[in-house]
């Protein structure tokens, strides 16, 4: 096996003395794994820093043995680290993706989202410019891996107008005539993810609602717990920075 491919670092754990395990996402060859030699070492650490983008070349004398690694630093973004919210940001859309795409299927669209996303935090770090952008990413996220939402059209009335809510058990939009005496049992449907365009806060955190009950029961399902807490973090500093 031999892969050489740009690449966003996406998990970094340390193996052995000064080794480390990284997971890597390519645009043509999905995550791949690999073992970085001295990449817990101080020369290697600030380019196996989640969200850096490298260009990797992975070795192995075999399909099923870890890969060795190595790794040029394309694009670094480790000084966002430094500051509380970009870190959350980068530190939530990385361990998720790593969390939840199985290795060595391809996920291009989910590539260029997820580049495209951080790449919007390292440019707006104040959030009001990469909040929906994560929004959608988590919404893509949960689609190409067969989790996606219906929200083009009433799950009570089947008509596409005035689409104001999400049923939490089947994932599909609901009307506000549609929704009436049901209401505290639905999710809100952010205008945003209907109709587009810039959004205010308000519907910023009711996006990230909807799509972070559809993560934990459908693709974390209990056995993510530290991510949940990570994007515990990461909401409740949001709703910090606008209140």
């Amino acid at each position: 096996m031999h892969l050489r491919a740009e690449a966003i670092i996406l998990s970094v754990r340390a193996h052995g003395e000064h080794g480390a395990i990284v997971r890597a996402f390519t645009e043509a060859d999905g995550v791949q794994p690999g073992y970085v030699r001295g990449g817990h070492g101080r020369t290697l650490r600030p380019v196996l820093q989640p969200a850096n983008l490298v260009h990797g070349e992975w070795r192995s004398r075999t399909e099923d043995a870890l890969a060795g690694l190595t790794v040029e630093l394309l694009h670094s973004r480790a000084a966002m680290f430094s500051e509380a919210l970009p870190a959350a940001a980068f530190q939530w859309a990385t361990a998720l993706t790593a969390f939840s795409l199985p290795e060595g299927l391809p996920y291009p669209r989910l590539y260029t989202a997820l580049d495209g996303v951080l790449a919007a935090i390292e440019a707006a770090p104040a959030a009001r410019g990469w909040a929906v952008a994560m929004v959608r990413y988590e919404l893509l996220l949960l689609a190409e891996l067969g989790f996606g939402l219906d929200l083009e059209h009433c799950a009570a009335t089947g008509r596409n107008d005035d689409l104001a809510y999400v049923s939490p058990k089947s994932g599909i939009a609901v009307s506000r005539l549609g929704a009436e005496g049901y209401e505290n049992r639905l999710l809100r449907l952010p205008r945003f993810l209907v109709e587009g365009g810039e959004a205010g806060w308000d519907d910023i955190l009711d996006g990230l609602k909807l799509t972070g009950h559809f993560l934990e029961r459908d693709l974390l399902i209990g056995k993510g717990a530290e991510l949940l807490a990570a994007r515990a973090r990461l909401v409740d500093r949001l709703k910090r920075a606008v209140a």
